[in-house]
């Protein structure tokens, strides 16, 4: 018998999307596969690494253990979504400037996951962000320039405010 699909409907990005998906679809799949947005990565497919994180009405979740049909008529913002039209984001400016990245597999979910800590928290101080990104793994950096870049977003963006 074949899995029945569910119609959704999600805003992406700010653009209202539709997508027919099987129930057990994941999140980190339909955006990718069925929405052509490549830039979530799918890492471990565990929800350990980080990778494929995403906001979910602003808060960041693990798109590889989430259910599609869940999130329909929910607002997700991904990589893709941080800059301002051709802007840069603070915290995407920050990392390219403080060299916060190396291979770039791990950023796009380290991206969102400091837009949404520094939301919350607009001037962490050094071990709030080390919690803040304790759940995002990188196999290049080393994390001292990454940790630089949550703090150098910090600036740019109290001094965009």
């Amino acid at each position: 018998m074949p899995e029945r699909v569910h119609e959704i409907t999600l805003t992406v990005n700010g653009t209202v999307r539709r997508a027919a998906v099987p129930g057990r679809r994941l999140l980190s799949d339909c955006l990718r596969h069925d929405l052509g947005l490549t830039g979530t990565h799918v890492g471990c497919e565990h929800g350990v690494c980080g990778c494929c994180t995403v906001l979910l009405d602003g808060e960041p979740v693990r798109s590889c253990l989430t259910f599609a049909v869940t999130v329909d008529g929910h607002e997700i913002t991904t990589v893709e979504g941080l800059a301002d039209g051709g802007r840069m984001s603070p915290v995407q400016r920050a990392f390219a400037e403080c060299h916060g990245l190396q291979c770039g597999f791990c950023t796009p979910g380290f991206l969102c996951t400091v837009t949404a800590l520094l939301r919350k928290n607009p001037a962490p101080a050094e071990e709030e962000v080390l919690e803040g990104i304790s759940g995002n793994l990188c196999r290049c950096t080393g994390y001292q320039n990454i940790v630089r870049a949550v703090h150098r977003a910090a600036e740019l963006t109290a001094e965009e405010s």
